[in-house]
């Protein structure tokens, strides 16, 4: 295929322009060349922004364009506007957070989010909201032509956000380590690397519509795992919902992977039905492969995961229920 990116080589758009070259398509990439410009020198560059210059694109055409990098409406109404006739299809990242609710686990059939004030363009207090008016500005461009890709938490190596790179990282320092109970909780994430084969493979087969692509594991798969990869002595201490509430613990950045199941509105968060993207051939990968490549290639962050102190703090403040004790071993790992 002859493909053209719109964003840059940094994490999702990285593995994208791998998995291109390793199937061998042409390869353009349109970003405002901020990343260095050492990696992939064989990839074609067209310099440009997003916001109003645009003129590198003209008189060009793909049979697919990938944008990773797409939070505002519009200015990604301004790209699938000006592609419309460039390109056979549009593959737009999208995200679940485009979703109303998480009372229900969600299908690409559940309502979507619905701007508070139609002309914000503040992504970080409308985020779900925005991507689904994008996904909207898309369409109306690529009508039966854009693949709306709602991914879960992207994971795995050059992970820039530390959300799941936290957990390897931790469990492989040892020791006693604080893991949201019960150790069976289903959690959700896919890695990076899964995420942009199968956006490939379902653009050259002409799969079109929108589509949750994530993949289902328990707390107690990931810990065992980090474990048995890092070969640290860690012992996971399963501590449940209403102690985590209670000391104020913060959902999702201070403990990854955690969106506590008390507050109705995001309770089934990472419980999101993906058997549409399964039927396609989506398979992830084993669950070994991504902790081993986050190890290997994602730093932690700063701001991301209970501070060594803060977790000290909260050890040593909870009391175990009998039912679930402290030491707990999970059980099988992915």
């Amino acid at each position: 295929m002859r493909l053209l990116l719109l964003g840059g080589p940094k994490f999702l758009g990285r593995a994208v322009i791998e998995e291109a070259l390793a199937r061998g398509d042409e390869l353009t990439v349109f970003n405002r060349g901020l990343t260095s410009s050492d990696l992939y020198p064989q990839v074609e560059r067209l310099r440009g922004d997003r916001d109003g210059d645009l003129d590198a694109l003209r008189g060009r055409s793909w049979d697919a364009v990938v944008d990773t990098s797409g939070y505002v409406p519009r200015i990604v109404g301004q790209s699938a506007q000006l592609l419309a006739d460039a390109a056979e299809r549009y593959v737009f990242v999208s995200s679940i957070s485009v979703y109303a609710s998480f009372r229900e686990p969600v299908t690409e059939a559940s309502a979507l989010a619905v701007l508070d004030d139609p002309t914000t363009e503040d992504v970080q207090s409308a985020y779900g909201g925005l991507k689904a008016v994008c996904e909207a500005a898309v369409e109306t461009s690529f009508p039966g032509r854009a693949l709306h890709v709602r991914a879960g938490l992207i994971v795995g190596p050059h992970d820039p956000t530390g959300r799941f790179t936290y957990w390897p990282h931790r469990v492989a320092r040892g020791g006693e380590v604080l893991v949201p109970g019960p150790l069976d909780r289903q959690v959700q994430f896919v890695d990076v690397r899964d995420l942009a084969g199968w956006m490939l493979s379902a653009a050259a087969e002409g799969v079109g519509g929108p589509f949750n692509v994530t993949a289902s594991h328990t707390m107690g798969d990931v810990f065992d795992v980090c474990r048995r990869v890092s070969g640290s002595d860690a012992t996971p201490v399963a501590v449940d919902e209403a102690f985590l509430v209670e000391r104020e613990v913060g959902q999702w950045m201070e403990l990854p992977l955690w969106v506590h199941t008390l507050d109705p509105e995001w309770g089934a968060m990472l419980r999101t039905d993906t058997s549409r993207a399964a039927a396609t051939g989506f398979r992830p990968r084993p669950l070994t492969d991504t902790v081993e490549a986050t190890l290997a290639h994602a730093e932690l962050v700063e701001g991301v995961g209970l501070t060594p102190e803060r977790e000290a703090e909260l050890l040593a403040a909870w009391v175990p229920r009998t039912d679930m004790p402290r030491g707990q071993t999970p059980g099988g790992a992915a």
